[in-house]
């Protein structure tokens, strides 16, 4: 492996990788956020990217926060391959689509690219200054410029998966079962995989929810995508990690108890081992492929 624009030379023991993921426990916090990266940092690419043609802060909207970076095979025909959006977790206070120095969150858009898809990330507006249904809206925003535009960058507009993380699957989920979001007459995307969500609002942790669900606890139910969630245009995927803080993994619990309710079997569903909070989007692009090989199954070939 190289360096560089390539990878770097430390070997990966996918054993060793677990078990010191394992070892940090299911905090969700930003020292824990900080050695779940560094975990994975020796293993990601680094600018400039092989074989990768990257625009950033494409604006989708009039707000600073409304960008979004492109990443596509450098011989992507126009409207060729399929998308993937994602959509960066952060607490509904805090994220980015991309930490310069780093290689997070560009490694998302990266495996895209590196399986046939045009890779997308976006950053959304914040609370407390942006609450609900902000988050939601700037989905269907971003969805509504990717529509209009993906084609002249190798995109297939007809092709588009969402992909969100934390608050980032939260956002993906409101607009996936809310159609005040979206476009005349469907959905407007092809699928969705969500990734260590809240679904169910009203058992979820109120003290994070505040800030952009608002101080009426009452309120939470109706802005939740629980029920409706099951009953999805689309196909989604849902993934909790082995070392999700227990709040999230009850949330999957509830996904999975109302799907089978409803329909008598589960949804697409993966308990993803060995990760934790972070690593679930935080490994994509490096050798280990769990969750990449599902999402692939999710959301069908790239090209």
């Amino acid at each position: 492996m190289g360096t560089g624009g390539g990878l770097t030379t430390t070997t990966f023991d996918p054993l060793w990788m677990a078990r010191r993921v394992g070892e940090l426990g299911t905090e969700v916090s930003p020292e824990v956020l900080a050695a779940s990266q560094d975990l994975y940092a020796p293993f990601h690419e680094r600018e400039p990217y092989p074989d990768v043609r990257l625009t950033r802060d494409l604006a989708y909207g009039a707000h600073p926060r409304h960008r979004l970076d492109v990443f596509e095979p450098v011989d992507a025909a126009p409207g060729s391959r399929a998308v993937v959006l994602f959509a960066h977790g952060g607490g509904f206070v805090g994220g980015d689509k991309h930490r310069p120095g780093t290689p997070y969150n560009d490694n998302v858009a990266l495996w895209a690219v590196r399986h046939g898809f045009v890779g997308v990330t976006m950053t959304y507006r914040l609370a407390p200054e942006c609450p609900w249904p902000a988050g939601a809206e700037d989905v269907a925003a971003a969805v509504a410029w990717l529509r209009e535009n993906i084609g002249a960058y190798g995109g297939d507009r007809e092709r588009i998966q969402l992909l969100g993380t934390s608050a980032g699957a939260v956002h993906v989920a409101s607009y996936l079962t809310h159609t005040a979001f979206q476009p005349a007459g469907g959905v407007g995307v092809a699928g969705a995989g969500l990734l260590s969500g809240a679904y169910h609002l009203p058992s979820f942790d109120p003290e994070l929810l505040r800030a952009y669900f608002g101080d009426d606890p009452s309120r939470y139910a109706e802005r939740s995508s629980l029920p409706w969630l099951v009953d999805a245009a689309v196909p989604v995927l849902f993934v909790v990690a082995e070392f999700d803080p227990p709040k999230s993994q009850r949330q999957a619990l509830a996904v999975l108890q109302a799907h089978s309710e409803r329909h008598g079997h589960w949804p697409p569903f993966l308990l993803l081992p060995g990760h934790n909070h972070f690593t679930v989007t935080a490994h994509l692009n490096t050798p280990d492929d769990t969750l990449g090989n599902w999402l692939l199954r999710h959301f069908g070939a790239g090209s």
